[in-house]
């Protein structure tokens, strides 16, 4: 958890300042309970004289604008609190999502889709509100706590000696329950992984389910995925609906003692009623502010699981690096395999062994194997989307571990098997080969692919807006839209 609070650096004023109002919030609020105090004693010595009413009148004003600037401080704080919370949960994002980006597919292939979703969202979230209580309540209440707690002790040292078995005996639960919390907590966030899985996978290819009929097949697979999630949950959360009522019944336990001696004290005229109204006001104040203590503990604990998955992500190391590559130009798009034998991650034997052979600049080659044949992991170590378990890839001449990987992308342009639009505009998918592409390049690149015609069909042509996947225009149309993206790069290599 406390690696991950770098990303709040941007936000260290407001993270200050918020625990500072807090601070000033506490002390005008544990100011009030004195002048209640010194109020009933006035009502007790002196009635309701005309004298005494103005002296009330005093204490009310007072009392007021404490309470006011009590408003004020915890206002401010909150706002604070608010900004540097939700700034530090944006950057926590944004640099995981940076992160994502220099991944290898190998690197993917460690992380399923839907747990990189889940740590982007659940688990990023989770760790957000903990930095907000952290902030807001970790200097609140402490302060509060030791504040009201030297108030009770000097109004009366006999009622605070009730504190003396409640608060270890809290202390001690704690200590017990809150690794047990953490492990179930964890184990939670990973049924999210399966969950969003599921969902995912099933939304992503509903025309698929549609066709087959197979929509009650689904309903049962979600069922079964989200009651695994929520016994998962029941699990979790059973600690905590086992400790709340723990720690009220403690509460409320302390609470009664704390009457009986203030009562016994007020008998023996050892505490007057002005004072125990202060000090039951006291004790109240202690008694949350340790349950507040306590909560802010346990939802430590509880992100702790979220900050290990998010720190895993930040913490991957790519498998395809370019730290030590020099090249920044692709001569020409000569490829050349040599020797070349490539193994996923975990498999016991290569997909591609001893490929040896050599394409020239401006040669057109195809490539023809059964399916599952490794046409496609063969031509996915050009680009370096994989490396070579053994041997050589060379691009242009040179290996190309020795290119800068942008360099070396910006000349290799691919249709992949998937054909993959996004949202928003043909124009603004066809520029994804090439984002300051003129109009009349557009429609030239069209052309060639043969998208030009039913593009201009349609009524808005090429500010026609495309669903999410492209799921408004056919499968044949798709895959021209993409031809025309990567013939519209001008690559060296055209795959």
């Amino acid at each position: 958890m406390l690696k991950l609070l770098k990303y709040a650096k941007k936000y260290i004023v407001h993270a200050l300042i918020s625990p500072i109002f807090m601070i000033g919030e506490v002390i005008f609020e544990l100011m009030i309970p004195l002048v209640m105090a010194d109020i009933v004693n006035l009502i007790q010595t002196d009635g309701f004289s005309d004298a005494s009413l103005n002296q009330m009148l005093k204490y009310g004003l007072r009392m007021l604008i404490y309470a006011i600037c009590s408003l004020c401080c915890g206002t401010l704080a909150a706002r604070a609190a608010a900004v540097a919370g939700m700034g530090f949960g944006a950057k926590l994002r944004e640099n995981m999502m940076g992160k994502i980006q220099t991944f290898s597919f190998s690197n993917i292939d460690r992380f399923s889709t839907a747990s990189l979703i889940t740590r982007l969202t659940t688990d990023v979230n989770s760790v957000q509100n903990t930095f907000v209580m952290m902030i807001r309540m970790l200097f609140r209440s402490p302060v509060q706590f030791v504040v009201a707690l030297i108030f009770t002790i000097r109004m009366s040292k006999e009622v605070s000696s009730a504190f003396l078995v409640s608060l270890p005996l809290i202390t001690l639960i704690l200590i017990i329950f809150a690794p047990i919390a953490m492990k179930r907590f964890k184990r939670l966030l990973e049924m999210f992984d399966g969950f969003n899985a599921s969902i995912q996978e099933n939304l992503t290819n509903i025309r698929v389910v549609k066709a087959f009929v197979r929509s009650d097949y689904e309903k049962d697979k979600f069922k079964t995925s989200n009651d695994n999630l929520l016994k998962a949950s029941i699990h979790a959360e059973k600690l905590m609906i086992l400790g709340q009522p723990t720690f009220m019944m403690i509460m409320y336990g302390t609470i009664l003692a704390i009457l009986y001696i203030a009562a016994k004290c007020i008998s023996a005229e050892t505490l007057d009623i002005g004072n125990f109204t202060a000090v039951y006001t006291y004790v109240m104040q202690i008694l949350m502010s340790f349950l507040m203590v306590i909560f802010l503990i346990m939802q430590f604990f509880m992100s702790q699981a979220s900050a290990k998955r998010i720190n895993e992500v930040i913490n991957e190391i790519p498998d395809i690096r370019d730290d030590t590559a020099t090249v920044t130009t692709v001569k020409d798009g000569s490829i050349e395999f040599k020797n070349a034998t490539f193994k996923y991650a975990g498999a016991n034997n290569p997909v591609i062994k001893n490929a040896d052979f050599k394409i020239e600049s401006g040669e057109m080659v195809g490539i023809i194997g059964a399916t599952g044949s490794a046409k496609t992991s063969l031509v996915q170590l050009i680009p370096r989307l994989y490396d070579v378990t053994e041997g050589q890839v060379l691009v242009g001449g040179v290996d190309v571990k020795d290119y800068k990987i942008h360099a070396l992308r910006e000349e290799v342009s691919m249709v992949l098997q998937k054909n993959v639009l996004f949202s928003g505009s043909i124009a603004d998918n066809l520029r994804w080969g090439n984002k300051n592409a003129t109009d009349e390049e557009l429609i030239e690149a069209c052309k060639i692919a043969d998208a030009h015609e039913f593009i201009s069909s349609f009524p808005d042509g090429y500010n026609t807006d495309l669903s999410q996947g492209g799921s408004n225009v056919s499968g044949g149309q798709k895959q021209r839209l993409c031809i025309a993206r990567a013939i519209l790069k001008k690559p060296k290599i055209l795959i």
